[in-house]
């Protein structure tokens, strides 16, 4: 009955954190002791109080405030001048603004929304199908989450003792920038109706002006990751600068945002981390029935003694969480599966760091991928073309990301290198 329970709930739309605590407190209530109601509250309230996931509602509010802070057209413009004029070249911009939008905001969502709301209609303009222009936005935000600063490697070292954000955030910059590339090389060979001749010319600014206003935002992801590998700050106190810094951009700077409109920003950083605090907490009072059933202890065992190496083991795992991405959330995946995995990839040898970047790889391109893609129906939304033509059009673009996933999984160097050289 509660797993009939749990997947009617998912069945039915309910949001997965109450899809877990509506299950738990069934089970809960229907069993004797030591299994009572008041463990849930206790454990989800263990669960949220942590000093460390400040930083996520922090990194949140940054990610808003720069957004409000106009800096999206300040981003195109210096991508334009980048690649602007190559092949394909607003597709090009689409991709690499994505790269430079993740320093800012490490949300894939926000990417997809900001990026989206300008270059769906103008790619349309230049001769790109609208289901084509959404589906690049969508499948280059997932960018967003991998290279630092990024809220799921914090929430994935909070899970796992022993992994250091600092690590993590490092081995996230070569696959993110080796997933724009690719994505890059695809659409050169691909689209035949740009040439890259029109592509500098959307927001009508020189090239010194798009690559002086394209400075101050690029310093942000300088200051708060570097902060961070040189010991001055931690992760939660790097997440405060950054939302200092993004204040200081809108306000005084580029003066975009008027004072009067704070309350609205916070309000709507709030909501967003509400979402996510929620799912935490529901998921730590889910694993505390895992843990006490020795359910990790048994999976464990039994992979143990099915796997018969590590090459076996990153296979099963990649497609386990390929096909959990389609139905999960990617916080709600990892707080569930993460605490049982990680271990098993340990004593069978996987380095913990390039483990957990291919975890978080995995599970961000679960948001471009049907039914439950979060920034493929935020791009859809946009464009209005339909679940069916965007998720034809971005099914190479998966197949690309799962390309380059493989790489990263069987050649760790694209992960561990960075951290080992900064002596992580």
């Amino acid at each position: 009955m509660i797993y009939a329970i749990f997947i009617a709930g998912l069945m039915i739309g309910l949001p997965i954190a109450i899809t877990i605590l509506g299950t738990l407190l069934v089970f809960m209530a229907i069993n004797d002791a030591p299994f009572t109601i008041r463990i849930v509250a206790t454990e989800m309230f263990r669960g949220i109080n942590s000093f460390p996931l400040l930083a996520i509602p922090l990194f949140v509010l940054a990610g808003e405030v720069m957004n409000e802070s106009g800096i999206t057209g300040r981003i195109i413009a210096f991508a334009n001048v980048l690649v602007g004029r190559l092949r394909a070249g607003l597709a090009l911009v689409n991709i690499w603004a994505s790269v430079i939008f993740a320093g800012l905001s490490g949300s894939a969502v926000a990417d997809t929304s900001a990026i989206g709301r300008v270059f769906i209609p103008e790619m349309e303009k230049n001769g790109y199908s609208r289901e084509f222009a959404a589906a690049v936005t969508a499948a280059s935000s997932v960018i967003g989450p991998i290279i630092p600063p990024s809220i799921p490697v914090i929430i994935y070292a909070l899970i796992v003792s022993g992994v250091s954000v600092p690590a993590l955030f490092l081995g996230g910059i070569v696959p993110g920038v080796l997933l724009a590339v690719f994505l890059s090389i695809y659409v050169m060979a691909t689209v035949k109706n740009d040439r890259g001749q029109n592509a500098i010319d959307i927001l009508h600014v020189s090239a010194l002006n798009a690559l002086l206003g394209g400075i101050l935002p690029l310093l942000m992801p300088v200051f708060v990751v570097g902060s961070i590998l040189m010991g001055i700050v931690t992760p939660t106190e790097a997440a405060s600068f950054a939302v200092a810094y993004a204040l200081f951009l809108g306000v005084f700077v580029y003066r975009n945002i008027p004072v009067a409109a704070l309350p609205r920003i916070f309000t709507r950083a709030m909501k967003d981390s509400s979402v996510i605090m929620i799912i935490i907490a529901a998921v730590s009072a889910a694993n505390w029935l895992l843990t006490y059933n020795r359910v990790p202890n048994t999976l464990t065992d039994w992979v143990l003694s099915s796997v018969d190496g590590k090459v076996t083991f990153l296979i099963a795992i990649n497609f386990l969480l390929l096909f959990v991405g389609l139905f999960l959330e990617g916080t709600a995946a990892m707080l569930v599966l993460v605490p049982i995995i990680h271990p098993i990839a340990v004593s069978l040898g996987v380095d913990p760091t390039h483990f957990g970047i291919v975890v978080i790889f995995n599970l961000m391109i679960g948001l471009i991928t049907p039914p439950l893609g979060l920034c493929l129906f935020v791009a859809e939304a946009i464009a209005k073309v339909g679940m069916v033509k965007i998720t034809r059009a971005i099914l190479p673009l998966f197949l690309v990301e799962v390309v380059v996933l493989f790489i990263i999984t069987f050649v760790p160097e694209t992960v561990i290198t960075l951290p080992r050289f900064f002596g992580f």
